[in-house]
C-alpha cells in the first residue's frame, strides 16, 4: 500500500489500476522512440492487468451496488475500505483510470465517504478519509484534497478547500492526519506530499476560488 502498511490480500486494486494507466503511457512513449516490440509488450501487460481488475475487483454491495474493493485475493475474498494515500479508490479519476461520472466509481465514492468505510471520520473541525497508518479519528488532508479533485460540484470543492484552510492549526501548512475534533492535534508538522497536493488543488480550482482572475 502507498501508506507502507502491509496488504491483507495479495492484490491491491488501486495500485493495479494505476499500473494500467502508466502502462498505457509507457506504450505511447516506447512507440515514439521506435521500440514497437516493447510498446506492444506494455499494451499486452496493460490488458492482462485490466482484465484482472474487471474480473476480480468488483464487489456487489447490498447498499451501494457494484463497487471496487480495496484488495482481493482473486479467490472470492475482498477487503472493503479506502485509505487516504494515493493511489486510492477515491482518487481513481485523479490518476485517470476512470472518469468522475463512471457508475461504479460513483458507487465506490459513496461507499468511501460513508461510515461503512472504517477509515471515514466526521468531527467538529474536519471530516473525510483517514488511514490505518494513523490513529482512529484522524482525517488526512490528502484525502480531503482528493475528494475535492474528484468532484464536478463547485460548491463541494469550495467547502472542502475551506475545510482544509480551517483545520491547519494556524500553521499555514497541511498535515498528515488531523484529529477530527481538534486541529491542534495532528501528525507530521511538515508533509510535503500533502502540501504539494493542496497547492495543485488551488491551482486546479483558480477559476472557482478566484473568479477566474
Amino acid at each position: 500500500r502507498p501508506s507502507d502498511d502491509a496488504c491483507k490480500y495479495g492484490f491491491f486494486i488501486p495500485g493495479n489500476m494505476f499500473a494500467v494507466v502508466i502502462l498505457g503511457y509507457m506504450s505511447e512513449l516506447l512507440k515514439e522512440i521506435k521500440q514497437n516490440e516493447l510498446s506492444d509488450e506494455a499494451l499486452k501487460l496493460r490488458k492482462e492487468v485490466d482484465d484482472g481488475i474487471k474480473k476480480y475487483s468488483i464487489f456487489n454491495h447490498y447498499k451501494y451496488g457494484k463497487i471496487y474493493a480495496y484488495e482481493t485475493d482473486g479467490l472470492g475474498n475482498y477487503l472493503l475500505m479506502d485509505d487516504a494515500n494515493v493511489p486510492s479508490l477515491l482518487s481513481i479519476p485523479y490518476f485517470k483510470y476512470a472518469n468522475i461520472e463512471d457508475e461504479i466509481y460513483q458507487n465506490t465514492r459513496r461507499y468511501c465517504l460513508s461510515f461503512d468505510n472504517d477509515y471515514y471520520y466526521e468531527g467538529e473541525v474536519i471530516k473525510g478519509i483517514g488511514s490505518p497508518h494513523t490513529p482512529s479519528g484522524y482525517v488526512w488532508h490528502i484525502g480531503v484534497a482528493l475528494q475535492a479533485l474528484t468532484t464536478n460540484d463547485e460548491q463541494e470543492r469550495k467547502e472542502l478547500i475551506d475545510m482544509i484552510l480551517n483545520s491547519n492549526a494556524d500553521t499555514l501548512f497541511t498535515h498528515e492526519g488531523v484529529y477530527k475534533d481538534d486541529d491542534k492535534i495532528f501528525t507530521r508538522s511538515w508533509f510535503a506530499w500533502s502540501n504539494s497536493l493542496f497547492a495543485y488543488l488551488i491551482l486546479d480550482s483558480k477559476n472557482i476560488v478566484c473568479g477566474g482572475n
